[in-house]
């Protein structure tokens, strides 16, 4: 399908003076999502402080306790709308005092940004296990320009109580982020602004898989698809430098507060397995990116364009898949979004090297000739729309695995995996990624 993504992506953006786009209307768009993998403590998460003394029971989960979740939105609006998720509990949840507000560092937030949220119109939720429910859209005062400047990078502070005990609770392990969460028992702490209600500290989002923002309705969202590569795992703790960031800043600096960057990466995910997945029978990495498309991506509002980088996990030990299975996992997902979603482009990057990887699942050779193949389907094959080459970027050619500069792990320091690339080599995956892809408009700087 030569030239297609160029076609879908320029009608979408046509930059006009906000006055014109306002009379245009406004839409929902995907600013940040957290896809979950539930229930905890399965999953991959990184740099995680001991969970014990907030959460001493998997099984009892949170117990009349408030989570403080700070998240990046990629771009700003003046409304909001959070969506919590029960997708892998075991029983209704119920979810009261919700508050969204600008975070000024650890759980303290900036005076007067704190906003109630509600839920068709009532303070409280309760989630059925399996099931999801959007908030009404809450207006963010403190967004007074969301074109601004100082708003770029900064943090929003999600809080919510859990009424009773949640049970197995649905969370999203890698955030790479410091979140916060008071001890159990102590109650809804949701409106305060002050940071003494909030003792303990997690490295996971939880309960919360996704915000949206109101947006002028030339904005859109471009989601990255993805296992730990694209989920950050090595990148800087609170450092905001997994690839799809890098990518993030370069498309605000062209286009300004209008295209979105959601990073739906959750470490150890494959494309075809595992199989079957529940609270039930759950695995590290989370379902397969094939069953997850609906929750991860066709539910997002305003993603217009989606990066898949995925395939090293399946061919793990792991995973054990064959490169068909793979292909063919990859050919029935792509068929099923473009049905749901005609005017969404969907571009493929080649997978990175993991040969010779500490990780006793991964860098043996046969794994990487899978990988290779893997590779020359997703450049030749005419599936995608586009094709980013990661693994030109990253590759060393005399060894056949990573570079040796990106190996050092940036996340609590050591020698690396020579799985996972550091900071270093995340960001110049997120700089090889041609913006021309994206075929859009400079924004009209004012």
């Amino acid at each position: 399908m030569p030239g297609r993504i160029f076609a879908i992506i320029a009608t979408l953006f046509i930059v006009l003076p906000q006055s014109a786009s306002a009379e245009r209307g406004q839409k929902w768009v995907a600013t940040w999502a957290g896809s979950v993998q539930g229930p905890y403590p399965v999953g991959n998460p990184s740099a995680q402080p001991d969970q014990r003394f907030a959460f001493p029971s998997a099984t009892t989960g949170a117990k009349d306790q408030t989570f403080r979740l700070v998240l990046r939105p990629s771009i700003w609006g003046r409304q909001a709308r959070i969506r919590l998720t029960n997708a892998f509990g075991t029983q209704p949840v119920t979810i009261d005092g919700a508050f969204v507000g600008l975070q000024l560092g650890g759980p303290a937030l900036t005076k007067g940004t704190n906003r109630p949220v509600t839920f068709a119109g009532k303070t409280s939720v309760t989630l059925p296990a399996g099931q999801s429910a959007w908030s009404d859209p809450v207006a963010l005062a403190f967004v007074r320009d969301p074109d601004a400047a100082e708003l770029a990078g900064r943090k929003l502070a999600v809080s919510f109580h859990v009424a009773g005990e949640s049970g197995p609770m649905t969370w999203h392990a890698k955030a790479l982020t410091t979140s916060y969460v008071t001890a159990p028992g102590a109650g809804a702490k949701g409106q305060s602004e002050d940071e003494a209600a909030f003792p303990f500290s997690t490295a996971s989002w939880f309960f919360v898989d996704a915000v949206e923002m109101k947006m002028p309705s030339d904005s859109f969202a471009v989601l990255t698809l993805g296992d730990s590569i694209t989920d950050g795992t090595a990148s800087t703790m609170n450092g905001d430098d997994r690839w799809p960031d890098v990518l993030a800043r370069r498309l605000r600096a062209l286009y300004g507060n209008r295209i979105a960057v959601v990073n739906a990466g959750i470490g150890g995910n494959q494309i075809a397995g595992p199989t079957e997945y529940g609270p039930l029978k759950p695995f590290a990495g989370g379902p397969a990116a094939e069953q997850r498309l609906d929750r991860d991506v066709l539910t997002l509002s305003g993603v217009s364009a989606m990066i898949w980088l995925e395939g090293i996990n399946d061919f793990s030990k792991n995973g054990n898949a064959s490169v068909d299975t793979v292909t063919s996992a990859l050919k029935r997902s792509v068929d099923r979004l473009r049905a749901r979603r005609p005017g969404m482009a969907i571009i493929g990057a080649t997978v990175v090297s993991a040969l010779g990887s500490s990780s006793a699942a991964h860098g043996f050779p046969e794994q990487d000739e899978k990988r290779k193949a893997l590779n020359d389907f997703i450049r030749t094959s005419g599936l995608f729309d586009g094709v980013i080459d990661f693994d030109k970027a990253v590759i060393d050619t005399q060894t056949g695995g990573l570079r040796p500069e990106f190996v050092p792990e940036s996340t609590t320091g050591g020698s690396g995996d020579k799985l996972h690339p550091n900071r270093t080599g995340y960001l110049t995956m997120g700089q090889a990624i041609d913006l021309s892809l994206f075929k859009l408009k400079r924004a009209t700087r004012r």
